[in-house]
């Protein structure tokens, strides 16, 4: 028998992660929500919750956008029982991912302070 290289919930998760970009999309397009994408999708292994992770186009609305989300949640989820073939679609939580934040102030820092060069080597070769 093959082995599985990928989880259930790997694959359940990257399922979610399509449909809710899909549905987080039309739900910033319809109803006025900051600007927001799904970036991840994490599936418990009893499969009741997914922590859905979103980035921001403007970080400082990050907190409005996933409060409304958070809200969405139940509609987000009747919409994805309706579109995936899973028995029991899990509860969705969403959280702001701010790794994109901070590789944009790590990336500022170094073109603010660039590493000094290398010393060169004077053995007179």
């Amino acid at each position: 028998m093959p082995s599985r290289d990928f989880k259930r919930t790997d694959r359940v998760g990257a399922e979610l992660r399509r449909e809710l970009g899909l549905l987080v999309h039309a739900a910033v397009r319809d109803h006025g929500l900051p600007s927001v994408s799904v970036s991840d999708v994490e599936v418990t292994r009893d499969l009741d919750w997914a922590t859905v992770w979103v980035t921001a186009l403007l970080p400082d609305q990050s907190v409005a956008a996933v409060k409304a989300l958070n809200e969405m949640s139940g509609e987000f989820r009747r919409a994805l029982s309706r579109s995936m073939r899973i028995r029991r679609v899990p509860d969705l939580r969403f959280k702001y991912d701010d790794s994109v934040d901070k590789g944009e102030r790590i990336d500022t820092l170094l073109r603010e302070n660039p590493p000094a060069p290398a010393p060169a080597d004077d053995d007179g070769a």
